[in-house]
C-alpha cells in the first residue's frame, strides 16, 4: 500500500492565540492586497487613440512599471488555470470533445500571438473606447494565450496517462464527478502541472513585453511596463537604461520563483504516491514559514463550510460510472452524426478562409508563402532535435537529483523567463560582426524562447519517477544505457512528448521576431514565413498576415498527425506509470 503523508489532525491545528509568525504572514497578506489594489486602480486611465500613453524612461518609474507587468502576468494566469481544468478534463473524458479540443490547441499554440494581437487590441479598445482598460485586457489576453496551451496539453496528458488503479478506485468509491476532479484528477497531475505552469509563465514574459507596445492602425499604444520601458529606451539609444531594466526583470523572475513557484513545487510533493520516500524532498523556506503559521489553517476553517456546500451542490454533475459499458449501436450512430457535423463545419471554415485569401493574394504568392513556411519548418526541426540532444540529459539529471534541482531551478527559471526579444539587438551586433547569415542565426534566436519547453517537461517527468522504481533499478544493478532504456526513457516519454510538441509550436511563434531583426538602422532578414508575417504586419496587410498564420497551422497539423500524435498515443499506451 502506498505510503501516505502524515498531516496534523483538525484538533491539533486549533490554537488559542496568535504567534509572531502569524503576525508576519498577516502583514504580508495585507501588503500584497494593498499593492494589488493600489497598482490595479491605476489601470483605468483616460485614453485617446490619437494621443497614446507616454512611457517614461526615468529609472525611478521602473519599480512601478515592474509591478504593473507582474500584475498582468498573474491576471493572465488565473483564467489560464480555469481554462486548463475545464477543457483539459473535457478532452480527457470525452472522445468526441478530444477530436475537437486537441487539434484546436495544436493549431492555436502554433498561431503566433503577434498575428492576431492587433485584432484583439482593436476589439478591446472598442469595448473600452475611452479607457486604457482596453489595452490592459489585450495585454492580459496575450499573456493568457502564451500560458494556456502548454498547460492544457500537460493536464490532458496527465489525465489520459492516469494509473488504472486510481481510475478503478474512483469508480468503486462512487465519487461524484466534482469529487473525482479535486481528489483524484488534479492531485495526480499536480507535479507535471506545476512544472508546465512554470515554463508557460516564463514564456509568457515574451508575450507580455510584446503586448505592452502595440501598434494599431499606425498608432503606437504603450502601456506602463518593463517591456514598453525597454522598447522606449532602445528607441532613445539609452543602453544603460536597457541594462537597468534587464536587472529589474531578473529580480522579478527570481522573486516570483522564490515566493511563488518554489513553494508551489515543494507543496506539490504531497501528491506524490509511491511506496517509499525520495531521498531528498524539494524544500522552500517560504513554504516552511507558511506551514509554521496558523493563518492558512484559520482561513481554511472559515472557508470550509462554503466548500462543503459547494461540494453538495455539485452532486448534480453525477457520479463516475461504475462500469464503462456502452451500447455499440447507439455510440456508432452518435459518432456518425458528430463526424458529419464536424466535417461540415471544417469544410465551411476552410472554404471561407480560402475564398478570403484568394480574393486578396495572388495564387502564385500562396505557393511562394508555402515554400517559405517549409523553410521555417526546417529550422523548427533542427531546433527540436537540438533541444532533445542537449536538454533531455540535463533535464533528467536535474529532475532526479532534488539537491541539484534546488540549485538549478532558479537559474533555469531566469533563463526561460527572460524575454528573448531583449537580446535581439545584441544578436544583430554579433551576427553582423561575425558575418553569420540570419538564415542560420535565426535558429539560435528561435531556440531562446522555445527550447525550455523540452527542459522543463523532462524535469517534471524525471522528478515524478517513483522512488521505489529508482531503488529497484539500483538494487538490480541497472545502470548506464540499460537504465535509460528500461527506466528513464519510458518514464519521461509522455512528458517529453508534451514538451517537444509545445516547443515546436513555440518555435513557430519565435520565428516571427527571429527572422526579421532590427536594431537602430540595421535590419537583418531571413528567408522564412516569420519574416513574411512581420512584413505583412508592418504594412497592415491582414490578408497576407492571415495567410502566413494559416500556413503555419497547416504544417503543424500535418506533422502532429503524422508523428507527434502517434508518439503521444504510444506514450499513453506503453509508458504510463
Amino acid at each position: 500500500m502506498s505510503k501516505l503523508r502524515q498531516f496534523p489532525s483538525r484538533s491539533a491545528l486549533r490554537v488559542a492565540r496568535m504567534r509572531p509568525v502569524d503576525v508576519l504572514v498577516l502583514f504580508g497578506i495585507v501588503a500584497v492586497f494593498y499593492l494589488v489594489v493600489r497598482v490595479g486602480a491605476t489601470a483605468d486611465q483616460p485614453f485617446d487613440a490619437g494621443k497614446p500613453p507616454v512611457v517614461s524612461t526615468d529609472p525611478g518609474d521602473l519599480p512601478y512599471y515592474a509591478a504593473r507587468s507582474l500584475l498582468r502576468m498573474f491576471a493572465g494566469l488565473v483564467p489560464a488555470v480555469l481554462f486548463t481544468f475545464v477543457f483539459g478534463t473535457w478532452a480527457a473524458r470525452s472522445r468526441r470533445a478530444a477530436k475537437v479540443i486537441v487539434p484546436a490547441i495544436d493549431i492555436l499554440q502554433s498561431v503566433p500571438v503577434l498575428t492576431f494581437l492587433s485584432i484583439t487590441v482593436t476589439g478591446f479598445i472598442a469595448l473600452f473606447p475611452h479607457s486604457t482598460l482596453g489595452l490592459e485586457f489585450a495585454s492580459i489576453f496575450a499573456v493568457f494565450t502564451a500560458l494556456v496551451w502548454n498547460m492544457a496539453m500537460a493536464f490532458y496528458q496527465s489525465l489520459t496517462t492516469q494509473s488504472k488503479e486510481l481510475d478503478e478506485a474512483a469508480r468503486l468509491m462512487r465519487l461524484t464527478r466534482w469529487q473525482r476532479f479535486w481528489k483524484v484528477d488534479v492531485p495526480s497531475g499536480m507535479i507535471a502541472q506545476v512544472w508546465n505552469g512554470m515554463i508557460s509563465f516564463g514564456a509568457a514574459w515574451f508575450a507580455l513585453s510584446a503586448s505592452e507596445t502595440i501598434s494599431v492602425n499606425g498608432n503606437d499604444n504603450a502601456l506602463p511596463g518593463v517591456g514598453s520601458y525597454v522598447t522606449q529606451a532602445l528607441g532613445n539609444g539609452e543602453g544603460w537604461r536597457v541594462a537597468l531594466a534587464i536587472v529589474v526583470m531578473i529580480t522579478m523572475v527570481v522573486s516570483v520563483n522564490f515566493f511563488f513557484w518554489r513553494p508551489v513545487t515543494a507543496w506539490a510533493e504531497r501528491f506524490r504516491t509511491e511506496d517509499c520516500e525520495i531521498a531528498e524532498q524539494p524544500r522552500s523556506w517560504f513554504l516552511e514559514l507558511l506551514r509554521r503559521s496558523t493563518v492558512p489553517t484559520r482561513l481554511g476553517s472559515v472557508l470550509r463550510p462554503a466548500g462543503e456546500r459547494l461540494d453538495r451542490a455539485m452532486r448534480v454533475l453525477g457520479t463516475s460510472p461504475g462500469h464503462l459499458r456502452h451500447d455499440p449501436v447507439r455510440r456508432k450512430r452518435a459518432d456518425l452524426v458528430f463526424t458529419v457535423l464536424y466535417a461540415v463545419a471544417v469544410v465551411a471554415i476552410v472554404a471561407k478562409a480560402c475564398s478570403y485569401v484568394l480574393d486578396n493574394v495572388p495564387v502564385g504568392e500562396v505557393g511562394e508563402a508555402a515554400w517559405l513556411a517549409l523553410i521555417t519548418y526546417g529550422r523548427v526541426i533542427v531546433l527540436v532535435v537540438f533541444s532533445t540532444v542537449v536538454w533531455v540529459p540535463v533535464g533528467v539529471w536535474i529532475g532526479m537529483n532534488p539537491r541539484v534541482n534546488r540549485i538549478a531551478q532558479p537559474i533555469v527559471q531566469v533563463l526561460a523567463s527572460f524575454p528573448s526579444n531583449f537580446l535581439f539587438p545584441l544578436a544583430v551586433i554579433v551576427l553582423g560582426a561575425s558575418g553569420i547569415s540570419l538564415n542560420w542565426g535565426s535558429i539560435a534566436l528561435m531556440a531562446l524562447g522555445a527550447q525550455w519547453y523540452v527542459l522543463f517537461n523532462v524535469i517534471a517527468g524525471a522528478s515524478a519517477i517513483p522512488g521505489d522504481l529508482r531503488e529497484a533499478a539500483a538494487d538490480l544493478g541497472v545502470r548506464g544505457l540499460l537504465r535509460w532504456k528500461t527506466l528513464i526513457i519510458p518514464a519521461i516519454l509522455p512528458s517529453y512528448t508534451t514538451g517537444a510538441l509545445t516547443a515546436s509550436g513555440g518555435a513557430w511563434n519565435a520565428s516571427i521576431p527571429g527572422e526579421l531583426v532590427t536594431y537602430g538602422t540595421t535590419t537583418l532578414t531571413a528567408v522564412g514565413i516569420g519574416a513574411y508575417i512581420t512584413q505583412a504586419t508592418d504594412a497592415n496587410d491582414f490578408a497576407r498576415n492571415f495567410l502566413g498564420a494559416v500556413l503555419m497551422s497547416v504544417y503543424v497539423v500535418i506533422i502532429n498527425r503524422l508523428f507527434w500524435r502517434r508518439l503521444y498515443r504510444f506514450a499513453q499506451r506503453r509508458c504510463a506509470l
